[in-house]
């Protein structure tokens, strides 16, 4: 038995993924257990479908469990995010191996890599500092320092399947974890890549199929499989996919009635951004307030992830917290095999009940009520609305086929 991780929003998954799974078992993967984002992913956006749905499908397409990543590690840095799901793997204490993509393909390079920029960070500290002054964001700045002495480092750092793996193997390194990194060359579309390669597409261009393509959903079915090219259309005929732009109003609601220390304690604002937000907050659209904020400084994506944040509640305090338990989304008869073997060596409670899982400490409990409060605001992203404290009431999908 070799339990393989796999870290993933699956938003939506296409051809990509399937290669990558496929390519996790050619490696000598018997079970495979994914760490998945919720309703809410890492580029500051909602997922286009619902996170019990995705998990389902992303059973039926390759994996064994699927643990859900808490909201607010969707929602943080690729450093935060990547620490969540790495402890959540590891907690499980049956995970030998991390898998993931690169367009590297080579995990000892980037091993390399790690060692090489962390060092340079620590011996060109004010350097980086001062190109951030100038407006410039963290990876910018470290990026432009690094090529000034290791051209090939800065070269691998800067792709971002490269820097989000290295985040996965600094965090494996942070857990003193025996999980041992494997990579799999990133191939066909680049990462939000606008175009298709072969069959081969990137996330961000399917999701744009969706939203704008002649044929909408059904346009997409050579990029996936057909079990999500149907769920995908199902949905779209039911109104049951997302878009963060139909929480334009309460974001712009949100920010209205917030003030400014409001806003200094939501996670990842610092530097004085909360004046900046602040004094966008008269914005009369949600573009409007993006553009007004952006800068060389800071990204769309960290704006989004702020904006969404502050709308959810979740501040700098709930990011001292490493996750307190997985809530399982979806597991087959592979994934109750990984549960068994885990009995007795996990370090968290795994389980499928939110409800449970939030009861036992003050800690778990803020961890539910900011999953609660996701999904309600995820449902109101929906083109058909979806009730309230839908959380509470899901229906695991456990799969016997």
């Amino acid at each position: 038995m070799k339990v393989s991780g796999i870290i993933c929003e699956y938003n939506p998954f296409h051809n990509g993924h399937l290669y990558h799974i496929r390519e996790t078992r050619m490696n000598g993967a018997t079970h495979v257990v994914a760490v998945m984002s919720g309703n809410f992913v890492q580029r500051g956006d909602t997922a286009v479908m619902d996170k019990l749905e995705r998990a389902r499908l992303a059973v039926r397409s390759g994996a064994d469990l699927v643990i859900e990543l808490p909201v607010q590690y969707c929602l943080a840095s690729a450093e935060k995010f990547a620490e969540g799901a790495v402890w959540l793997l590891d907690s499980l204490g049956v995970v030998e191996e991390l898998s993931f993509g690169s367009e590297c393909g080579d995990a000892e390079k980037l091993g390399r890599a790690l060692e090489t920029a962390d060092r340079i960070k620590k011996e060109n500290e004010e350097e980086i500092r001062a190109i951030m002054e100038k407006g410039y964001t963290y990876p910018r700045a470290l990026n432009s320092v690094v090529n000034g002495i290791d051209e090939n480092v800065a070269d691998i750092i800067s792709e971002p399947n490269n820097l989000l793996a290295i985040e996965y193997m600094r965090a494996i390194k942070r857990f003193s974890s025996k999980i041992k990194p494997f990579t799999v060359k990133r191939s066909g579309a680049e990462h939000d890549s606008t175009s298709a390669v072969s069959g081969f597409a990137s996330a961000s261009f399917i999701r744009d199929r969706i939203s704008t393509g002649i044929n909408g959903a059904d346009s997409v079915r050579e990029f996936t499989t057909s079990i999500w090219a149907d769920a995908i259309s199902r949905s779209a005929r039911n109104g049951e996919l997302a878009d963060i732009s139909r929480l334009e109003r309460i974001i712009l609601y949100k920010l209205r009635s917030s003030d400014t220390e409001e806003i200094r304690r939501i996670s990842d604002v610092g530097q004085g951004l909360e004046h900046r937000i602040y004094s966008a907050r008269m914005s009369g659209t949600l573009d409007e307030l993006l553009f007004t904020i952006k800068n060389k400084r800071y990204t769309m994506a960290r704006i989004r992830r702020i904006l969404l944040s502050l709308l959810i509640g979740i501040t700098k305090q709930d990011m001292t917290h490493l996750p307190p338990y997985g809530r399982i989304l979806a597991i087959n008869e592979r994934g109750r095999e990984i549960l068994a073997c885990a009995k007795g060596k996990a370090r968290l409670p795994y389980g499928t009940s939110i409800a449970k899982l939030s009861r036992f400490n003050s800690v778990t409990k803020r961890f539910g009520d900011l999953e609660m409060m996701a999904g309600d605001i995820y449902g109101l992203a929906r083109e058909r609305i979806g009730s309230s404290e839908s959380d509470y009431r899901a229906k695991i999908m456990i799969d016997m086929e």
